[in-house]
């Protein structure tokens, strides 16, 4: 898996057909070949990047992934396990997030209570991140206030 944008990295179509630049986190691949300097990844798109062994931190194993790292993407067959964790991240919202992820088979594992728990928790947190304090500083900052 891609973890982070590269809008330099190279492609080619495995057709030879099409070229281009960029890969973009959440792209999913198979290694192809591994040689000393360069590793080739084919994405699901058919696009083909050679990778320099200097930017492989670009690339993490993807055998099983999050919800939150899928990205918007769909698969096949989502395997969507739910057991006790913390109730404030148990909401219908990630519930729904997962199972809309599953093309053609969803299966859950777990505890039909928790899932139960999941479809009654519509409550949308309100997250405290500080950004509205940050803004107003950098404004002043930029206008010489401070």
């Amino acid at each position: 898996m891609q973890v982070r944008n590269n809008y330099d990295a190279y492609w080619e179509s495995t057709d030879g057909t099409a070229y281009g630049s960029g890969i973009y986190n959440g792209d999913l691949g198979v290694i192809t070949h591994i040689s000393e300097d360069k590793i080739e990844v084919l994405f699901d798109d058919e696009k083909l990047v050679k990778y320099e062994t200097s930017v492989l931190e670009d690339l993490e194993h993807a055998y099983a992934i999050t919800i939150h790292k899928s990205q918007g993407g769909e698969f096949p067959v989502v395997v969507m396990p739910i057991t006790n964790g913390p109730p404030m991240l148990y909401t219908r919202n990630l519930l729904y997030t997962g199972v809309t992820r599953a093309k053609n088979m969803l299966i859950i594992v777990g505890k039909e209570s928790m899932l139960d728990y999941m479809i009654q928790n519509n409550e949308i947190k309100t997250r405290t991140t500080g950004l509205i304090d940050k803004i107003v500083k950098y404004q002043k900052i930029f206008k010489g206030e401070m």
